[in-house]
């Protein structure tokens, strides 16, 4: 099988000829920048300038040998563009490891620490010395909100204006048609199932702008509220969505979605909650995705959320990653029962708090293939991670890891 044939089995819920493995196909199955060099260096690969995609996680792009070394089947779309020198600018990671970011992005040294600046100048990110991902330094909304500056709020907070490849490329009169041809690009050179990385947030964007704590205070005191603002966004993301399907729906497997409902010990809202705001506004955009293209709906939901998957299932979800099985409710072999035949899960491969940055390759090894004995029965499993490979990981423990797969 080719690697989108296997992805493509493994979500219609039968089992291909191996466990289909994603690395870096999406930005929480990727690795951090740092790790990566210790990787690559220990995989004896060519030194060439390490580029940094995302800036805020500092995640690199995984180079085409290392894809193919440990046979991942997945690839972003975003890989399709920022191909050229041109793209990217000179920086140094936090360890002092030469790198390169998106020159769209350039971080600004200030009193001891790194910040990104908004286009209008406010500084939206810092990354203070000693921490090794950027964080959040300004929400739009904290002090008051006003709908109408919506727009300009998406401009003004990290996770919605600092933009990976393709970002800015696309952008403008002529931005739909380099989408379009970046996505048919990159499907005529590969097999690997392409994810086509969307978002759509919804409990996210209240957190992004109001501040977690705000969001929250609105979603319970001021419920009316909450739903305007929500209906706001929705405008936003289903006019994005038709241009991002109209663009490259014919090109992509899948779309990716995001939005963190859980925590460890169990979803951030509950059910009753998330029914009232939240699943009716995700059934309205997975089902324009049915309408418009034939990709697989994957939402990227970290936490504990057992208590939500049949709401999700039922507003139409095929798969959910990363599976963070540490938490509540998240014990493999019970979602797999329950939940295994109307949900592909994309994760939980690896346990990456305590196992794969404490253990030693032998455990990690053992750990990996306990866990694809409950996964690989009956498809609906792809393998990841849970969540990204981080800079403290050994790259003996991420060899481990994907040859434990390979032999699973």
């Amino acid at each position: 099988m080719t690697g989108r044939e296997r992805v493509l089995t493994a979500l219609n819920h039968a089992e291909p000829d191996r466990i289909p493995i994603d690395f870096s196909g999406h930005r929480s199955s990727g690795i951090s920048a740092m790790a990566y060099a210790r990787l690559r260096q220990h995989l004896g690969i060519e030194k060439r300038p390490l580029r940094v995609y995302d800036p805020i996680q500092q995640l690199a792009i995984v180079d085409e040998e290392v894809l193919d070394r440990f046979g991942v089947d997945t690839i972003e779309l975003g890989r399709a563009f920022a191909l050229e020198d041109r793209h990217w600018a000179d920086w140094e990671l936090p360890d002092g490891t030469p790198c390169q970011l998106p020159a769209w992005t350039q971080p600004e040294r200030l009193d001891g620490e790194w910040v990104i600046r908004s286009a209008s100048g406010r500084v939206i990110a810092r990354m203070p010395d000693g921490v090794l991902y950027f964080e959040q330094a300004y929400y739009p909304f904290e002090e008051k909100d006003d709908l109408e500056l919506l727009t300009q709020a998406f401009r003004e907070s990290m996770w919605t204006s600092i933009a990976s490849p393709p970002g800015p490329l696309v952008a403008g009169p002529e931005g739909a048609a380099a989408l379009a041809e970046g996505a048919r690009r990159l499907r005529q050179t590969t097999s690997r199932a392409i994810l086509g990385l969307f978002g759509g947030n919804l409990l996210e964007m209240g957190q992004f702008f109001y501040r977690n704590d705000n969001f929250f205070l609105l979603l319970a005191g001021n419920p009316d509220r909450a739903h305007e603002f929500l209906d706001r966004v929705m405008d936003i993301h289903m006019a994005n969505l038709e241009r991002f399907l109209a663009a490259v729906g014919p090109h992509i497997d899948i779309i990716v979605f995001g939005d963190d409902l859980g925590m460890q010990n169990g979803p951030q809202v509950s059910p009753k909650m998330y029914r009232e705001f939240f699943k009716p506004r995700e059934k309205l955009m997975w089902d324009r995705v049915r309408k418009l293209a034939s990709a697989k709906i994957q939402l990227h939901c970290c936490g504990g959320v057992r208590e939500l998957l049949p709401d999700l299932i039922d507003a139409g979800l095929d798969a959910i990653n990363p599976v963070q099985i540490t938490c509540r409710g998240m014990d493999p072999a019970d979602l797999k029962k329950d939940f295994g035949s109307r949900l592909t899960f994309w994760g939980g491969g690896c346990d990456t708090r305590d196992v794969l940055t404490k253990a030693g390759p032998r455990e990690v090894r053992e750990h990996v293939k306990r866990l694809m004995d409950i996964w690989r029965p009956g498809g609906g499993y792809v393998f990841q991670q849970v969540h990204n490979i981080l800079a403290n990981v050994p790259p003996e423990n991420i060899v481990a890891m994907f040859e434990a797969v390979a032999e699973g």
